[in-house]
């Protein structure tokens, strides 16, 4: 696994890192969605190219902007959600990436300007049964006053979002 923290601007929460070891620090909301996508190398290969090149949040009409065409430690992120006046844009950095045989994956932290403080982690993992899941993995609280204000329907929100990223890579890495 690569990791990264050192490259500015400064992520806007501590500890950093911590979806690399499927933590949530204290004082942050935690969050696991597990999806099946399938089964076999060609699933996996698929659904882990559609992840490290940004096509799943794509996919999902989810506007990325990124400095590189797939995701390495240090990359600058900025995800845009919604339309228009009602887009927010929340800039991020690649925290950590991981690309093995059997696992790949990688997760972006906040930096000033998130509507949140805190870490999402992607990760496709084959299991030896041949089985091929996403699992996603996030801490974070609110940032802005807007966010505070939407209190208890920010984590369903971010559950829904979780739960259609796996729908997506599951129709991406089919296709």
């Amino acid at each position: 696994m690569t990791s990264e923290h050192s490259r500015s601007p400064a992520f806007t929460y501590s500890p950093v890192g911590q979806t690399a070891h499927r933590v949530t620090p204290p004082g942050f909301n935690g969050l696991r969605v597990c999806t099946e996508l399938g089964s076999g190398p060609g699933v996996f290969a698929a659904a882990s190219r559609a992840l490290l090149e940004w096509r799943m949040h794509r996919a999902m009409g989810v506007r990325m902007t990124s400095d590189a065409a797939r995701a390495a430690p240090g990359v600058r992120v900025t995800v845009g959600l919604g339309v228009g006046r009602l887009r927010v844009e929340g800039p991020c950095r690649v925290v950590w990436t991981v690309e093995e045989e059997r696992r790949a994956g990688w997760a972006y932290g906040t930096l000033a300007g998130h509507p949140e403080h805190g870490e999402e982690a992607f990760l496709v993992e084959h299991a030896h049964d041949g089985r091929v899941r996403l699992t996603v993995w996030a801490y974070s609280r609110p940032a802005a006053w807007w966010a505070r204000a939407a209190g208890p329907l920010v984590p369903v929100f971010q559950r829904l979002y979780a739960h259609r990223c796996g729908q997506v890579l599951r129709r991406l890495a089919r296709g």
